[in-house]
């Protein structure tokens, strides 16, 4: 191991150079005691088939001694860096690793962690703890070398040739954290590696993000091509694996998988392994989307016939000319598609003097002019539209490929995409209320049917507001349409916008559909803010005494408490036989329910739904929730 030495103190004791340079001493002296110890802590994090939760098998991570500044694996590699000892340290860490994941009998794949500048260091081919035929009984086609984020000195040339060398024993490479500073396009397109890592950054909000999400797809795009295998880090949360799934991405690592840890997780907590499985059931489900703003690319979907890269123009020629109403067709190149061919475009290059005679018998691909967009089928039109916007202009003219899990399913087409686009804000517009903007009456019907007729689970939740009239009489119109946009604007705060649907009935009644898993909390969240929300509607008089005096229609003074807020719920399970009209009349007695109780109020109908048992003598009690609490 190499130190640097350090001459002469910069400064005198006790000032702050000098206090500086004791605890570079200090550091140096632990880093020296780390190596010659070997106090280093392997932790494993699993990387799992996000189809099948199957553990592909897991990363090695490294700690330092705990309660030390060396803990972190940052500033630990920085001191090695620091001293000149990164290879040794990256030496010590792979030897761990190894140990560890043998004599915990771990199976699948071991990747292990690598700078490009240890890489393509010839001291480690004599490394005879990693180069041998089976390390520490492990065999090596089930180790990976996972290239990491450095700011490399090496060439391009040199990193490919010590790939090549490694894959000569066995080893597989991957990249890790795409996107991000050395882990470039043009490495993998050089090492063509057996597996590519997305950085977390494209994966944490990639449920919220649509550019995040285009990132990822054309990733998994490239992937395909260069028969690359995509893992996807720093998955959190159960919508972020949704998503990442639905893109067609097969492997997934992140917190929301398992955490790094030692001894490791052999196998997924069951309650992950039964989302999964709920997730995959719902997947197949596609035909019938929920209310027209959540319509996916399915809708404009056109099934042209695509063409192998490698066909002769001439034949697309024929193609076009047969079929004088084909005015673009799809390319690809092993079933991967790879652009689009205009029609009139060829036909007019094609038309000057001696190009049918020079590409004539050449491949076809010659003719694809640009990019392509690459979109999933699942790609709702409001993600696909902005992606057109903020992307190339030329797909709003050209079209764009539509694929389902990675395979070419047809195209679409900008004048496909506007007519659809513009429907949803007739719809929308025709529909919405005036004040709030908020879908009406029809669209949450055409919603609450589309769950029903996919045999979605759901609730139906009807929010009202108490004492709105006298408060409405006393501050004028104005102030109570300020109420509701108050109101409004609470409930879309708290909803998932890609899962849960808010609308307004009219007045101040509002209809809130959630598919979100913790709706519950949700509302508690809404009920909880909804005093605060509000209070600067009142004067301090009234806002202080919790309400205020008013004459009733026969002149007798009144006390009216100040606006709040009841919800009735209702959970409408997927087998449920009823219509929206039905439930909508289910949620309506929920929420006479919660009117009832004083305050802030959620009231969950815990009955069941079917006819039988809404007879007086088969009532079940409900369970209620009062000023927000149980």
């Amino acid at each position: 191991m190499r130190v640097i030495a350090i001459l002469k103190c910069p400064g005198q004791p006790g000032s702050i150079l000098g206090q500086e340079y004791s605890e570079s001493l200090k550091m140096l002296a632990s880093f020296r005691k780390v190596m010659t110890e070997e106090s280093v802590t392997p932790l494993f994090q699993p990387i799992v088939d996000l189809q099948s939760g199957n553990i592909l098998g897991y990363e090695g991570l490294i700690r330092g001694p705990s309660n030390t500044p060396l803990h972190m694996p940052y500033t630990l590699f920085n001191v090695a860096r620091m001293c000149g000892a990164t290879v040794e340290l990256e030496r010590l860490c792979r030897k761990v690793h190894i140990e560890q994941f043998s004599r915990h009998g771990l199976e699948g794949r071991l990747f292990l962690n690598m700078s490009p500048d240890v890489l393509v260091n010839p001291d480690l081919q004599t490394d005879t703890c990693f180069f041998s035929e089976r390390v520490h009984g492990i065999s090596p086609e089930n180790i990976v070398i996972e290239l990491t984020e450095s700011s490399s000195a090496a060439s391009y040339n040199r990193i490919k040739q010590a790939a090549s060398d490694y894959r000569a024993y066995g080893f597989q490479v991957a990249i890790d954290d795409l996107g991000e500073g050395f882990s470039s396009l043009r490495l993998w397109s050089e090492l063509r590696p057996e597996f590519v890592k997305i950085d977390k950054y494209f994966i944490q909000g990639i449920d919220k993000d649509p550019v995040k999400r285009q990132f990822a797809r054309s990733i998994f795009e490239i992937a395909r091509q260069s028969h690359s295998k995509v893992i996807a880090e720093g998955i959190e949360t159960e919508t972020e694996y949704a998503a990442v799934r639905e893109l067609g991405i097969q492997y997934g690592q992140g917190y929301w998988l398992g955490r790094p840890a030692m001894p490791p997780i052999l196998r997924l907590p069951a309650e992950t392994l039964s989302l999964m499985a709920k997730r995959s059931g719902a997947g197949q489900r596609h035909e019938l989307q929920p209310f027209k703003a959540d319509l996916t690319v399915r809708k404009i979907l056109r099934a042209i016939p695509a063409v192998a890269d490698a066909t002769p123009t001439n034949a697309v020629y024929e193609i076009f000319e047969q079929q004088p109403e084909l005015q673009v067709l799809a390319v690809l190149r092993e079933k991967v598609p790879i652009g689009l061919i205009q029609r009139l475009r060829m036909l007019d290059r094609l038309a000057r003097p001696y190009h049918r005679e020079l590409y004539g018998n050449k491949p076809c691909s010659h003719f694809i002019e640009n990019e392509p967009l690459v979109v999933d089928i699942g790609t709702s039109l409001r993600d696909l539209s902005y992606l057109i916007t903020e992307g190339n202009p030329h797909h709003l003219s050209e079209g764009f490929i539509i694929t389902a899990d990675g395979e070419y399913r047809g195209v679409g087409t900008g004048f496909d995409l506007i007519r659809e686009i513009t429907q949803m804000q007739i719809h929308a517009a025709r529909y919405a209320n005036p004040l709030t903007q908020l879908p009406g009456n029809v669209p949450i019907n055409e919603h609450i049917e589309a769950l029903l007729t996919n045999g979605e689970s759901f609730v139906v939740c009807y929010a009202d507001l108490d004492n709105f009239k006298p408060f409405n009489d006393l501050y004028s119109y104005r102030k109570g349409d300020e109420a509701i946009q108050i109101t409004a604007e609470l409930l879309r705060q708290h909803c998932d916008p890609d899962l849960d649907f808010v609308g307004h009935i009219g007045g101040d009644d509002f209809i809130v559909v959630f598919r979100s898993r913790d709706w519950h909390e949700r509302c508690q969240d809404i009920l909880d803010a909804f005093s605060g929300a509000t209070s600067g509607l009142y004067r301090k008089s009234h806002r202080e005494a919790g309400g205020y005096m008013t004459e009733n229609r026969q002149g007798l003074e009144m006390f009216h408490p100040l606006i709040s807020l009841s919800i009735g719920a209702v959970q409408v399970d997927a087998a449920v036989p009823f219509s929206s009209h039905q439930i909508a009349e289910f949620a309506a007695s929920a929420k006479s329910e919660a009117k009832k109780i004083a305050g802030n109020t959620l009231f969950v109908e815990r009955r069941s739904l079917l006819p039988s048992v809404y007879t007086d003598g088969n009532r079940r009690r409900a369970h209620t929730f009062v000023n927000g609490h149980g």
